[in-house]
């Protein structure tokens, strides 16, 4: 029986692929075969086995490890064997993801391939940068490529999925997850994300060195209250359309494979039973055909939100609402089934779920060949190679930031004494970052081998820890502890720093110290950090300060007191070799930042693009007005701010016409010189003014930018195109809007930019 349905299905699909060879019509004629066949394969599963296509275990080795019965005895081992598993999460390597796929194939009724997943979040086994570090370099092909060779090695590993990218815009660095995505800027985010689903997913999702990338966490994650991790979030329908959703839409016009539910609530209703979110707006609005997966058990957690009474309720309500795979929840396998039957839901909102995921399981090429993910020699020549750790080096010296340089003391020259002092200077691990896959650990390159290998011979240079920076386990799973009290290696780097010409302090926080599960409430230095930094100060003030973070820090002191400060983030596998050679001149930098740094933790949410209010700031001596008493509205840092060795002047904006109409654009032109002796680059960034609107506008916003490639000396001119999109906005009810009137463009280095002329729309 069971050789019987299997033959059946091959042999459907056998005859469709005839039929398209003799009839090719290209992409439509492509998507209309699979059409056919999903349907042909959805007409012979009965309903139990349509469930299990909507069901996803995190399964291991137990499964598949030779001698091991633990596994088999288990009841998740006969859910897999009778088809009521459709995905695999967390099970890796060709030699487990064959020996299940076989299990399944060979031993469920129909013999429906699994999708395997992982979490591949900036790499594989090479680490890239964490994702708010590539994030700063702005060069958009970079980050296609890292994704893609996150994905060529995920593929070569067995694996057919990776939630990824996420794409929250989040504006509070108290949330750990802001490692994981690309800052505050909702057309950034939404450029940047198209240019990782690219990579992860090419033009082809069934070439063996693609993998289906998820949108992720739809929607609102980013604005969890207080920067908690999976907390409430209260935001009005405008701040929703505008920055919230953009890049999602992006997504879906990059035909992302998946998209994947928040845990928060969003306007009282938890993101997987949203039906505003899933429906109105994902399925109906952006007419999205993919699959819709929750997050790891976020269905079961509709009970703790206290909107279903048991799980059988939460499974009612996230089906009917979208979401279609059930993360670990054990929500629909043991529910949807009697839904049906008792008529509480009508089967084809099933079937038009697995309808997606069957779509995409042919559209990696899974029903033809179920084992194509699973070669070992591709395994072992993709899987961490030299190319890709040179790939992750160049990505890495993109993504550092100068953010303040005073006497130009780098790039460094003539210091023949250097002191290296910081828990983080031999740390082989931190560089790797959270969320770091299969990377081996302490692989890195730390930031004393890069300075040992980049430095000249005749460079004496000298190390101390300084400081302990966290006490035990270092490791996802168990917070770290902090070390708030043993002091006993400040000495040892005092007296270090005393005899060297130069402290390089490298400090920040651990790999674990943020991502998920990571908030913290002070985002200044952890620990005794900041204290060693302010006793070797007082010694030796020639210090460069070396940041290894994954969020924005407070750095207000560091930076009235520190004359070089060097943002070096997680820069993945060749971190050290990167920051090296950045300090002795040899990588210019060029990153700018994607998020704010604040100076004081009370400014948090801060961002650049925010409203006006009715009270701004407009003269000196104002008491009542938007504002803090004790500390300056604006950011340390602000978006889009970055230094680097060359010095750039900006000419007076020039427009093609002082006013448009919908049917036509404005050229806006300058020219950007590098004045200095040194070649660099340099990211011109275009930002907006909406000087009257009927909702309430903010005070600019990015619409386009360019990363030049300027010679010392070279003075290059730069034209963007001012279109009606850049122009338009949503409104709360979710209606675009383009409003004749007013409006200044601004073009320069950073969002506090003053370089504008004023246009209109007519």
């Amino acid at each position: 029986m069971i050789r019987f349905f299997w033959n059946f299905i091959w042999i459907s699909i056998a005859l469709t692929f005839l039929n398209s060879c003799s009839n090719p019509q290209g992409e439509s004629k492509s998507r209309s075969i699979i059409e056919t066949r999903v349907d042909s394969v959805l007409s012979l599963m009965t309903l139990e086995e349509k469930v299990g296509q909507l069901n996803q275990y995190s399964l291991g080795s137990e499964f598949t490890g030779p001698g091991n019965k633990k596994g088999q005895d288990s009841i998740r081992y006969q859910q897999l064997i009778s088809g009521q598993v459709g995905s695999v999460l967390n099970l890796l390597g060709t030699a487990n993801t064959r020996k299940m796929q076989e299990l399944v194939v060979k031993n469920s009724r129909l013999g429906i391939p699994l999708l395997f997943a992982y979490d591949v979040i900036h790499g594989y086994k090479t680490m890239f940068p964490i994702p708010l570090a590539e994030s700063s370099s702005w060069n958009l092909e970079l980050m296609q490529k890292t994704a893609q060779a996150a994905g060529a090695e995920a593929a070569a590993s067995g694996l057919h999925w990776t939630f990824a990218p996420m794409i929250d815009v989040t504006v509070d660095a108290r949330w750990g997850r802001v490692m994981e995505g690309a800052g505050e800027d909702p057309y950034l985010q939404s450029e940047i994300a198209k240019a990782r689903i690219r990579g992860f997913q090419g033009n082809d999702l069934s070439h063996n060195k693609t993998i289906a990338a998820t949108a992720k966490h739809f929607a609102g994650y980013g604005f969890a209250e207080s920067g908690k991790d999976y907390n409430t979030v209260n935001i009005n329908q405008y701040i929703l359309h505008n920055h919230i959703l953009p890049p999602f839409k992006a997504a879906v016009e990059a035909n992302v494979a998946s998209f994947m539910n928040a845990f928060n609530d969003i306007n009282a209703v938890p993101a997987t039973a949203n039906k505003y979110l899933l429906q109105d707006i994902l399925r109906e609005e952006w007419g999205y055909d993919g699959v819709v997966v929750s997050d790891w058990n976020s269905i079961g957690e509709l009970v703790n939100h206290r909107v279903s009474p048991d799980l059988r309720d939460a499974a009612k309500k996230a089906i009917i609402a979208g979401s279609e795979i059930d993360m670990e929840g054990n929500a629909y396998v043991q529910n949807l089934s009697d839904l049906v039957e008792n008529g509480e839901i009508d089967e084809a909102l099933i079937n038009d779920a697995v309808r997606h995921v069957l779509r995409l399981k042919f559209e990696l090429g899974l029903f033809e060949d179920p084992y194509k993910y699973s070669d070992e020699k591709r395994e072992k020549e993709i899987v961490g190679n030299q190319q890709h750790h040179e790939l992750s080096e160049q990505m890495a010296k993109e993504s550092i930031v100068l953010l303040k340089n005073d006497r130009n003391i780098l790039p460094l020259k003539n210091f023949k004494t250097i002191a290296v002092i910081g828990p983080l200077a031999k740390d082989k691990d931190t560089p790797l970052g959270n969320w770091r896959a299969q990377a081996v650990e302490n692989s890195a390159v730390s930031l004393y081998e890069g300075l040992e290998k980049a430095l000249p011979s005749d460079t004496k240079l000298n190390y101390a820890e300084g400081v302990k920076l966290s006490i035990g386990p270092n490791n996802f799973f168990q917070e770290q502890v902090i070390n708030e009290e043993d002091r006993s290696g400040f000495q040892e780097a005092k007296l270090l720093a005393q005899n060297s010409d130069l402290v390089i302090m490298a400090l920040g926080e651990t790999a674990y110290m943020s991502g998920e599960g990571r908030s913290r409430a002070n985002i200044g230095l952890p620990g005794l950090q900041k204290e060693l930094l302010k006793e070797i100060e007082a010694i030796n003030p020639n210090i460069v300060l070396v940041l290894m973070n994954g969020r924005p820090l407070e750095l207000t002191w560091e930076n009235e007191h520190i004359p070089v400060i060097l943002e070096a983030w997680h820069l993945g596998q060749r971190a050290g070799t990167a920051i090296a050679e950045t300090l002795i001149g040899k990588n210019n930098p060029s990153g700018k930042l994607t998020m704010s740094f604040p100076r004081h933790v009370g400014q948090l949410p801060i961002y650049y693009n925010h409203k006006t209010t009715g009270r701004p700031s407009t003269a000196p001596g104002q008491v009542f007005y938007s504002h803090h008493t004790d500390v300056d509205n604006s950011p340390l840092y602000p978006f889009g701010y970055g230094l680097s060795y060359s010095e750039f002047e900006y000419s007076e904006v020039e427009l093609s016409q002082k006013s448009m109409t919908e049917e036509d654009s404005i050229t806006v032109s300058l020219s950007v010189t590098n004045i200095s002796e040194i070649d660099g680059q340099e990211i011109v960034q275009l930002y907006i003014q909406d000087l009257v609107a009927e909702e309430t506008p903010p005070v600019k916003s990015l619409k386009a930018f360019q990363k030049l490639k300027i010679k010392a000396g070279e003075s290059v001119k730069i034209n963007f195109t001012i279109q009606k999109d850049m122009l338009s906005y949503y409104k709360s009810n979710g209606e675009v809007a383009l409003e004749k009137g007013k409006f200044k463009v601004y073009v320069g280095a950073n969002s506090t930019v003053q370089n504008h002329k004023e246009f209109s729309l007519k």
